[in-house]
């Protein structure tokens, strides 16, 4: 029998049993001792080149396995993926009953199991073990490839009995452990391990550690593209937030461009309101320093007073806008003084951004620069009307064509009807001269201060009305009572001295018939307005009033006068006017007899009564007025 035989056998790929054949037949055949001796050395030859081709085949499988795990790792993304894509390509690759890995946990200083293949153990999916420990410790620490073909039995190992409780309960016995490298460090452990004793031969450590290597880089791939993948959430929701706050500060500007466009172009305070309420939406109530209505946009309805001035209050403390509800308040406020309250309803649930806060208090900010610039035109204005007016009042016009120029300059025509009216007062000069300027340049007029009265020159027709107008509205703007007494029309400079004392007398008479508080034109109070004009006679009329009465008093000193004012002020009641007078009724009875034969016996006709009255008033004040 020839030797080639055996390579028959290996180019087929024969098993090792049938390379005995050859030399088994040459034997029964009775073969040549040295023929057999030399099937012998070729048979032994062959088997050695079998194990080599099997030993390399098998190499090229597990590298080809190696590759495919790289592949496969270089697609997962996700570090989870990437730990069990690993474990399970080692469990295959080894053909163990379990694989598993443990990570370093630097923070602890132990190492923890991070994901398992094929484990039945909860106890054993939970471990932690310290650096030395165990076997997963001792790799773990020293950084080197540990194998026992028998752990329980390995006396090489730091045994801790909640450690050998976690493997038994698994029933572990055969345990391959390599490290995972990233440089010098070592990140985790990769194992392989068998329910049943076998040894790991050198080409097994061999091929694990590869896949560790492999996997330690593909776990900081993964590591790296997690935190990449972090970073890049982070930067994006950096660059919305970025966004967010450009476009909120880009809102901001033009809100603010557009505030400041209105008050540079003459836009009043409604207008600024109504930018506000445009950007930020909701209802906006702008008041002034005593909480009267400036501007509304929407309806806001009726704020609660004491909130409102307390969160003002806060406002004006802080320098910010304050929340109450879902209002939302800022003070208008100048140093230290107070122009006025802004009041937001702001939408939704009622709650602003902080640039949405801050463009609310850049509205209240304009609002107050329009306050004090409209208040300076009113006081420059105002002194210019009042200059004006005081050369008018003079009577002494030298030069009619330059006043009628100043006049021009205000918008104020002379040879328009004016009516001049006269209010009588008792609040303080600053305040009375504040609402006169107001009250003056929006009706297009002139206005005076003298003492307790305010002058003022309004077009006009009818006098009785622009008075009472003017007593009602500087009554509820000062807090006080006002009577107004008014003359005219007038067109002409040079009336304008006659109109205002008749219109002063206007404003007297009525305080001095109880009016106080009313307005009213001379020609409304009759024949007194008649008395009160430039023809009056004062003195006729109380002689035909009442002038045997005063006669009598005059020559006799007896006080017939003073019974009959008292006796109408009780309204005819004989015992009150008696304890008026601190006199017995009998004595007020006889004085009014004595009136009444002085006067007629009509003098208690409700037609004469009403001019004894008058008179008595009218001789009051002329009293008043001599002294």
């Amino acid at each position: 029998m020839k030797c080639d035989v055996f390579f028959d056998l290996l180019a087929r790929e024969a098993s090792a049993a049938e390379f005995e054949a050859p030399l088994l037949e040459a034997r029964v055949a009775g073969a040549d001792p040295r023929v057999l001796a030399e099937l012998e050395t070729t048979k032994a030859a062959a088997l050695r080149v079998r194990s080599l081709l099997e030993h390399r085949a098998r190499r090229e499988a597990e590298l080809a396995a190696l590759f495919d795990t790289a592949s496969d790792l270089a697609g997962l993304h996700g570090l989870d993926a990437v730990l069990e894509a690993i474990v399970r390509r080692a469990r295959r690759l080894l053909g163990a009953d379990v694989s598993y890995m443990t990570l370093s946990d630097d923070e602890r200083g132990d190492t923890c199991m991070r994901v398992t293949d094929g484990s039945v153990s909860a106890a054993f999916r939970a471990l932690r073990i310290p650096l030395g420990a165990g076997l997963a410790g001792l790799v773990a620490q020293t950084g080197t490839p540990y194998s026992t073909p028998d752990y329980f039995a390995d006396e090489r190992f730091n045994h801790r009995t909640y450690i050998d409780a976690a493997v038994q309960e698994e029933d572990l016995v055969a345990i391959l452990g390599v490290p995972m490298r990233l440089g010098p460090r070592v990140i985790g452990v990769l194992f392989a391990a068998n329910r049943s004793a076998r040894p790991f031969v050198p080409e097994e450590v061999a091929l694990l550690a590869s896949l560790a290597a492999h996997a330690a880089i593909a776990i900081d791939n993964a590591r790296l593209l997690d935190e990449t993948r972090a970073a890049l959430e982070e930067l994006s929701a950096a660059n919305e937030l970025i966004k967010a706050r450009s476009a909120a500060v880009e809102r901001a500007a033009h809100a603010h461009d557009r505030m400041t466009t209105l008050a540079v172009r003459g836009g009043g305070v409604q207008d600024v309101a109504e930018v506000i309420i445009d950007v930020l939406g909701g209802a906006l109530l702008v008041l002034d320093a005593e909480g009267r209505r400036l501007a509304a946009v929407g309806d806001l309805g009726e704020p609660d007073d004491a909130t409102v001035t307390e969160a003002a209050r806060a406002s004006r403390s802080l320098g910010r806008a304050v929340q109450r509800g879902r209002l939302w308040i800022a003070s208008l406020a100048a140093g230290a003084e107070v122009l006025g309250t802004l009041i937001l309803r702001a939408p939704a649930a009622g709650e602003l951004s902080g640039s949405d806060q801050r463009i609310l208090e850049r509205g209240a900010l304009v609002t107050a620069l329009l306050l004090l610039f409209r208040r300076s035109v009113a006081e420059a204005e105002g002194r210019v009307r009042g200059e004006l007016l005081d050369d008018l009042l003079s009577g002494r016009v030298t030069d009619l064509d330059a006043l009628r120029a100043r006049a021009r300059l205000i918008g104020f025509d002379l040879g328009a009807p004016y009516v001049l009216v006269v209010v009588r007062h008792d609040a303080d000069r600053p305040r009375a001269t504040f609402w006169a300027t107001s009250y003056a340049s929006a009706a297009g007029g002139l206005f005076a201060i003298r003492s307790d009265e305010i002058v003022l020159l309004l077009p006009g027709l009818d006098p009785g009305a622009v008075a009472r107008r003017a007593a009602k509205d500087c009554g509820t703007a000062l807090g006080t009572t006002a009577t107004a007494g008014a003359a005219g029309p007038v067109d002409t400079a040079a009336d304008v001295a006659a109109a205002h004392r008749e219109a002063g007398r206007c404003a007297d008479a009525l305080r001095a018939l109880g009016r106080a508080g009313h307005g009213a034109g001379a020609a409304e109070l009759g024949f007194v307005g008649l008395l009160l004009g430039d023809g009056r006679d004062v003195t006729g009329f109380l002689t035909s009033a009442l002038g045997p009465v005063l006669d009598y008093d005059e020559r006799r000193g007896t006080k017939l006068v003073q019974t009959l004012e008292i006796y109408f002020e009780v309204g005819g009641s004989l015992a009150r006017a008696a304890e008026r007078l601190h006199v017995h009724v009998n004595t007020v009875t006889q004085r009014l007899d004595r009136v009444g034969r002085l006067l007629g016996e009509r003098w208690q006709d409700p037609e004469r009564t009403l001019e004894i009255q008058l008179a008595l008033r009218l001789h009051r004040l002329t009293i008043t007025a001599d002294r």
